[in-house]
């Protein structure tokens, strides 16, 4: 699920994996909680392989958001799939997120602080 050092302070990769529910999506919530813990400013949910995000995995994301905002750090989408992004635009999350291709180099869309 990672691809950075665990003290990796800055930028932060975590797969969300092909099915984001509740038992994939607490274990991401745990690493990007650790991650911003740890001093993370650029965190980046990578959704190459994810086919399908359900309600509760929705839910987690803007817990991650959340925290996210709480820790000062930027939050990135990358590589997320026509579906997935259109039910981002469509709740709103992309208020909040950029969404990129490549991930880390992202230009920031996000609005800080979370409104919500």
């Amino acid at each position: 699920m990672e691809e950075q050092p665990r003290n990796a302070p800055e930028k932060t990769v975590v797969r969300a994996g092909s099915y984001l529910n509740k038992l994939s999506g607490e274990r991401i919530e745990r690493e990007c909680r650790l991650r911003l813990e740890a001093g993370c400013r650029l965190l980046v949910v990578d959704f190459r392989e994810t086919e399908v995000v359900n309600s509760i995995g929705i839910a987690i994301l803007l817990g991650i958001i959340e925290a996210a905002q709480q820790a000062g750090a930027r939050v990135v989408f990358s590589a997320v799939n026509v579906q997935t992004a259109a039910l981002f635009e469509m709740l709103g999350l992309t208020r909040y997120v950029s969404i990129s291709e490549e991930g880390l180099d992202a230009s920031p869309r996000s609005v800080w602080p979370l409104d919500c």
